[in-house]
């Protein structure tokens, strides 16, 4: 079992990290030139590498490595060590990076709007139901729509269901009012909390725990994996377990990368994400339920579990975030999400 721990995410500036990378790889390029991989894959993402995205990709590059046989190299950059969430998808697609993991919230603001759907209040019951739409026909759709923006959307992660974290329990909406809460950029998350009477502000994942300690920010909504490994219990004790909203991710390359690639490493590397998922996939509900069992023996942590009339009266507080989204996407996309949730 993967050990959750609470820690602080480095804060050294990007740019020094990023310089001090390609000083190293410089380097190492210039001693071993003749032994240099065929196919260099830099795989980037922006949480701790110890969720279940850092361990899909720590699975991915091994499996790369026991497969190609030298051939092709996996690089993985956690923690915003080389993009983060306002810049990664325009280093995708200028081929400064080969693959990311961005949350599928992020693609609403990159062109995808379709994407958005995902960030409705109250959609899925519990992970089964995400995986209905993610692994249906609904979500090879939304992964081919990812081409008109210069990206090839190869499969779908898990994460969890979010909760919210405050310095007080969120149980109603009267709790909310006020409340500067960060949110990811999207239309549908915004409109959700305003809807609840807080103020969303817009921040990339690796600014949430200074914009707390700083009072940038009174609350946020996180899955419990990444509210440890980000360190948030200092500034966020209390910890209301609303499960309001899923948080996944989907997983692109460059496709112009992808196309110079043999088939046969496509093959491969595919095959080798297939199974990186699957393994990520299955750690998500059980790093979940490890998290929570950690929150409990945490000292000054404080968690609240939402009864079933609690819960309900949230869900009608949100349902403008709904009205929005089937306004500016329409009703067909919606039908086909509930009409896969029912049918599987």
């Amino acid at each position: 079992m993967v050990d959750l721990r609470i820690t602080a995410p480095s804060r050294a500036p990007r740019l020094l990290r990023r310089t001090l990378l390609g000083a190293g790889c410089a380097v190492a390029g210039g001693v071993a030139l003749a032994v240099r991989p065929v196919v260099l894959l830099r795989f980037s993402h922006v949480v701790a590498p110890d969720t279940p995205k850092g361990q899909m990709a720590l699975r991915f590059q091994a499996l790369v490595h026991e497969r190609a046989e030298g051939r092709i190299r996996v690089e993985v950059f956690p923690d915003s060590q080389l993009w983060g969430d306002d810049d990664e998808m325009e280093a995708l697609r200028l081929g400064a990076v080969e693959m990311l993991a961005p949350s599928l919230s992020k693609f609403g603001n990159a062109g995808v709007p379709e994407f958005e759907v995902f960030d409705l209040p109250y959609l899925f019951a519990d992970l089964a139901q995400v995986r209905r739409v993610t692994q249906g026909a609904v979500g090879r759709g939304l992964l081919q729509r990812l081409g008109r923006q210069q990206m090839l959307g190869l499969g779908f992660l898990d994460n969890g269901f979010k909760q919210m974290s405050a310095t007080r329990p969120l149980r109603t909406p009267a709790d909310f009012k006020g409340l500067r809460v960060r949110v990811q950029a999207s239309r549908v998350l915004a409109a959700q909390m305003r809807a609840l009477g807080a103020r969303p502000v817009v921040l990339p994942f690796g600014e949430t725990q200074r914009a707390l300690a700083s009072g940038v920010v009174d609350a946020a909504e996180n899955p419990l994996s990444n509210y440890l490994t980000q360190g948030l219990a200092p500034w966020q004790p209390q910890v209301t377990l609303t499960q309001h909203g899923y948080l996944g991710y989907a997983v692109v390359s460059n496709p112009r990368f992808w196309a110079s690639l043999a088939p046969a490493d496509r093959t491969l590397l595919g095959a080798a994400l297939a199974g990186a998922l699957a393994h990520g996939n299955r750690l998500a509900a059980a790093l979940d339920q490890q998290a929570l069992a950690t929150l409990r023996r945490t000292p000054g942590v404080m968690l609240h579990q939402l009864g079933a009339a609690e819960r309900a009266v949230l869900r009608r507080a949100v349902q403008p975030a709904w009205d929005g989204l089937r306004r500016s996407l329409g009703p067909g996309l919606l039908n086909d999400v509930q009409n896969a949730l029912i049918t599987g």
